[in-house]
């Protein structure tokens, strides 16, 4: 069989609706392992963040931050770092508008303000993170990968076609990434297969967000799990079932790669 690159994301896909992972994804992994393919997480988690999980599934691979950071065999080979300039303005702007915003590094993360905290805590502990700390000199001093942004949904006008270096994409229903424009989980994935020589076709991608979108439809093959909403499942050219029942595994038997 010819080797494949197997992309997924986490919430909502390798973890079911109490964060853990099922025995069939378990063994669904092992075996593509075996089979020589190689099996890469691509979440919006940054690596502190993913760490117990990267451990816990044996990921050696893995796309973090939405796209802004790649690593094969724990080597980081990719980066796509914020403009600061345009973060630094979109900041300015939010604070202005009192939204709330937060950097995030590879390992820790920091928040710029703390004008609504409770809203801010709500949205870090629905992916069991915890309210990162104050530090408005952070962008100074540390390298950012994605910020966080606050705001409901009555916002996103507002923001969306306004800036030409930064984009927004929701994940949770008060809060959104920034991320780079040119970057996505999609284009890491294509750096990483090509790095290692797996062809565009022979990339298979699981998810179930909205930053799964380019994944999703990019490549040979994107599956969207069954919890997915279905403007996510438009996207891609398989929907399985739900994170919560085998979907990984099924998909995987379907393909008849496992």
């Amino acid at each position: 069989m010819k080797r494949k690159l197997f992309a997924f994301d986490i919430d909502g896909t390798l973890l079911n609706s109490n964060k853990e992972a099922l025995d069939s994804t378990r063994e669904a992994l092992e075996i593509l392992r075996e089979k020589g393919h190689l099996v890469t997480v691509a979440t919006g988690r940054s690596r502190f963040h993913a760490q117990d999980v990267l451990r816990d599934l044996a990921f050696n691979n893995y796309i973090l931050c939405n796209g802004a950071a790649g690593f094969l065999n724990h080597q980081q080979v990719y980066q796509n770092l914020l403009d600061r300039n345009e973060l630094s303005t979109f900041v300015e702007e939010a604070n202005e508008l009192e939204i709330d915003t937060a950097y995030v590094g590879l390992d820790t993360s920091r928040r710029s303000t703390s004008i609504n905290i409770a809203k801010m805590d709500e949205a870090m502990k629905s992916f069991g993170a915890s309210l990162p700390k104050l530090d408005q000199f952070f962008v100074e001093e540390e390298e950012v990968y994605q910020a966080l942004a606050f705001y409901d949904q009555s916002f996103d006008n507002r923001f969306s076609d306004k800036y030409k270096k930064i984009r927004f994409v929701r994940w949770h229903e008060n809060s959104v990434d920034v991320v780079p424009y040119n970057g996505s989980k999609a284009t890491t994935i294509l750096n990483l297969a090509s790095k290692v020589g797996i062809a565009k076709e022979d990339v298979v991608t699981f998810g179930d967000g909205e930053n799964d979108r380019e994944m999703l439809r990019s490549f040979g093959m994107g599956i969207a799990m069954g919890n997915a909403k279905p403007e996510i499942q438009a996207e891609a050219k398989l929907v399985t079932d739900t994170n919560d029942n085998d979907g990984i595994w099924k998909a995987l038997k379907e393909l008849k790669v496992i």
